[in-house]
């Protein structure tokens, strides 16, 4: 059977919404979001929860207004299933550098079973050399390809489930789900280290963060296979994003007084915190709710566009 080929369309266009997509092996997540964003000619998009070259696996593809409301998943736990190589530490805790101690592995399963317990929780990490993280501007990769080593300080970070899926041999398979900011590459090597045997990381997979999961996500060969209109059926609509957010309803006027940057008197009933602002049309935005007070904390471009032109009398909050 001859494949179909995409149907590309002439021009770029606004879409707004979500892509839940499987970032393939070696490709880096800024290619990832180009080809994705092509393939649709959305006008904008950006993509949230950066994964290595050598990680594949969950990465959300935000269109138009929704990279406007993706930062909760930047911030949001993220799971993983991570294969690690027992008795060899490499110059990059992964399967890239050069290999720099070898170990035998002689643990029990009573060893590993209370050196993972160790590892739950809240713990300490000293982020690698080889990561994007920033010194003065640069991610610290540029220092260490120039042979320079940066002071780091340790960072907390929370690793709320750590178990074993499978082992053979020298090589180990985990589930790891954590808080933002874990290195899950470090925390291969100080399993290994804790061990006695060493481990550096082989593959990586995210496969959630938060609420979405890698099993509703689409591959770049499964979307290259369908129709324009199929495509377009995978892109969730942005209140995915936030779902589970208490919801309020305004009326026209006040949606309107909210976008000029006004402050709405509400009894609501809800708890204090963010809260998903509906209007007359659908979806507006997010809010702030203190007390009786909600202001908005972020809205969708087209409601400040039309409250640009509408003009109200004040309202005393």
């Amino acid at each position: 059977m001859t494949k179909s080929k995409p149907q590309y369309r002439n021009k770029w266009r606004a879409i707004d919404g979500v892509l839940l997509f499987d970032k393939p092996l070696e490709l880096s997540s800024n290619d990832a979001l180009q080809k994705v964003r092509r393939l649709f000619q959305a006008e904008k998009a950006g993509h949230t929860g950066t994964l290595d070259p050598l990680a594949t696996g969950l990465l959300p593809i935000c269109f138009g207004e929704a990279t406007k409301f993706s930062n909760s998943l930047l911030d949001a736990d993220k799971t993983y299933t991570a294969m690690m190589r027992l008795g060899q530490t490499t110059t990059t805790g992964d399967a890239e550098g050069e290999i720099t101690a070898e170990k035998p592995v002689c643990f029990t399963d009573a060893d590993l079973t209370a050196v993972l317990a160790k590892f739950r929780g809240e713990i300490q990490q000293l982020p690698p050399m080889h990561s994007a993280l920033k010194h003065q501007g640069k991610p610290l990769y540029d220092y260490i390809r120039q042979g320079i080593t940066i002071e780091r300080e340790l960072r907390s970070v929370v690793i709320h489930e750590l178990m074993v899926n499978s082992r053979t041999g020298s090589e180990m398979e985990i589930s790891v789900r954590c808080s933002k900011g874990t290195y899950v590459r470090t925390l291969a090597e100080d399993i290994g280290a804790a061990l006695g045997c060493g481990a550096h990381l082989i593959a990586l997979r995210r496969t959630a963060i938060a609420h979405l999961n890698l099993t509703d996500a689409f591959s770049l060969p499964q979307l290259l296979e369908m129709t324009d209109e199929s495509r377009d059926a995978c892109v969730m609509p942005l209140v995915s994003l936030i779902p589970g957010m208490p919801r309020l309803n305004l009326d026209a006027v006040q949606v309107k007084r909210m976008a000029q940057g006004q402050r709405l008197s509400i009894a609501t009933g809800l708890a204090d915190g963010k809260i998903a602002l509906y209007g007359p049309e659908g979806f507006v935005g997010v809010g702030l709710q203190d007390g009786r007070r909600i202001s908005a904390e972020r809205l969708m471009s087209g409601v400040a566009k039309q409250a640009a032109i509408v003009n109200l009398p004040g309202m005393v909050d």
